[in-house]
């Protein structure tokens, strides 16, 4: 069995993944955050072919013969981050033509050559939930992606389901955001909102039926319709509806909405969620929540609480959390737990929301999420305690790959900022390019 430091390991092995080569490789003297179950103190996590095959306490992990072992140093490791709202890649979605538009995918939009997935990959996000924006009723269908190394198009990030078609939600939006005071065919108030989405759902439900009816003669179907066939998989919950809201009334009408129609929700932002939820965890409505440092930017977000992840946690609620990226930098996803138990949520929540919850929100809590044999090997290598300002990424890795490692001269780059760190980047392929023992 081969020893070697954290760094060198680390160079070597990104060379091994550049060549196809993937080693088993065995991470020993970690604090290891499995999310589920207690923590490692000094545990082993043992890598092959992009899944987790053995973790657990160093001396009950048997290391196979040959393995690549890597010392961590006492460093701390634990899943990949999953953040359920961003933005990252440049992409766009429905346009000024109308309000309500589910045939518009953001996979058509976009750019996987973007600085911004670096930015995420520095955060220690392995998986995420890109979204359109929300000036739309509904601005389009969203993308789940796992932030790989090396792609050169949209094809190289998708999560596949089962049945091979790419994952994704579609996005909703109610409170301000979609209104415009001009009316045409945007609603100018907030019950307009409400009548439009209940409009398109009903002839959604109307054309779900007519392809029932016709069984199978196609001479009987309706012409095809993209938009309603997306309606449709929401009705029949092959779709998450994630659901922008803000004030406490206008979470209540997304649950009534969906009560109604019964497709299933995740509620994006809530921002008033303290004062609904008990009525949140009732309806059992996940919850992804964004906690920033410097509130502000419109009025309906005025009473944000700090503490809504520990009034919602308190409640009984699933909570998650997200970004927004722009509104919190994905370099500091990380921070959105420590100041959710600032403010009263609990250590094991608040870690669960950055990993496990938001992996049950994307329906990929059988691959992400957490560190157990099986699962893809996707995980972060931090300095310290996750919950620490002063703790950074030092390393991500995707399916059993290094996508991020803050010793080279270009990550750190990234991770900290300054000239040159917005550049759109083909591949992330040097090994090395800067000292060893820097930057941490």
């Amino acid at each position: 069995m081969k020893h070697m430091s954290f760094c060198m390991a680390a160079v070597l092995l990104l060379a091994c993944t550049v060549f196809g080569q993937q080693q088993t490789t065995a991470f020993v003297n970690a604090r290891i955050i499995p999310i589920v179950g207690a923590p490692i103190e000094q545990g082993t996590l043992v890598v092959q072919n992009g899944k987790i095959v053995a973790i657990g306490a160093t001396g009950s992990v048997r290391v196979p013969a040959g393995a690549q072992t890597v010392d961590l140093g006492g460093r701390v490791i634990m899943p990949g981050l999953v953040d359920t709202h961003s933005h990252i890649g440049e992409g766009s979605g429905a346009d000024g033509s109308a309000p309500i538009q589910p045939d518009v995918r953001i996979l058509d939009s976009l750019n996987v050559r973007s600085s911004s997935l670096q930015r995420a990959q520095a955060g220690g996000i392995t998986t995420v939930n890109v979204m359109p924006g929300s000036g739309h009723l509904d601005s389009g269908q969203t993308l789940y992606l796992k932030l790989r190394d090396g792609a050169v198009r949209v094809d190289d990030l998708l999560i596949l389901d089962k049945d091979g078609k790419y994952m994704g939600g579609i996005k909703f939006a109610n409170g301000t955001n979609p209104i415009r005071s001009g009316g045409g065919s945007f609603p100018g108030t907030r019950s307009k909102s409400a009548a439009l989405v209940r409009e398109q759902f009903i002839k959604a439900q109307e054309y779900r039926e007519k392809v029932r009816n016709a069984g199978s003669d196609r001479t009987k179907l309706p012409p095809r319709d993209l938009a309603m066939e997306a309606l449709v998989e929401a009705l029949d919950g092959k779709r998450v509806v994630h659901f922008h809201t803000h004030r406490h009334d206008d979470i209540m009408t997304a649950m009534r909405l969906q009560k109604e129609f019964g497709f299933r929700i995740v509620l994006q932002h809530v921002s008033e969620a303290w004062k609904v939820a008990d009525e949140i965890a009732a309806a059992k409505a996940p919850a992804s929540i964004i906690v920033i440092d410097s509130p502000g930017g419109k009025l309906e977000t005025m009473d944000i609480g700090f503490d809504n992840g520990a009034r919602l946690e308190k409640a009984g609620a699933l909570v998650g959390f997200h970004t927004d990226d722009y509104i919190t930098d994905s370099r500091l996803f990380l921070r959105s737990a420590g100041l959710a138990v600032r403010a009263g949520m609990s250590r094991e929540k608040a870690l669960y929301a950055m990993t496990m919850a938001g992996a049950i929100m994307l329906d990929v809590q059988d691959r992400v999420g957490s560190l157990e044999v099986g699962k893809d090997a996707d995980f972060i290598v931090l300095s310290g305690d996750p919950l620490s300002v002063y703790t950074q990424v030092l390393q991500t890795w995707v399916e059993g790959k290094n996508v991020f490692d803050r010793s080279k001269t270009e990550d750190h780059l990234i991770a900290v900022g300054g000239f040159g760190a917005s550049n759109d980047r083909l591949f992330h392929l040097d090994c090395f390019d800067g000292d060893l023992g820097g930057g941490y």
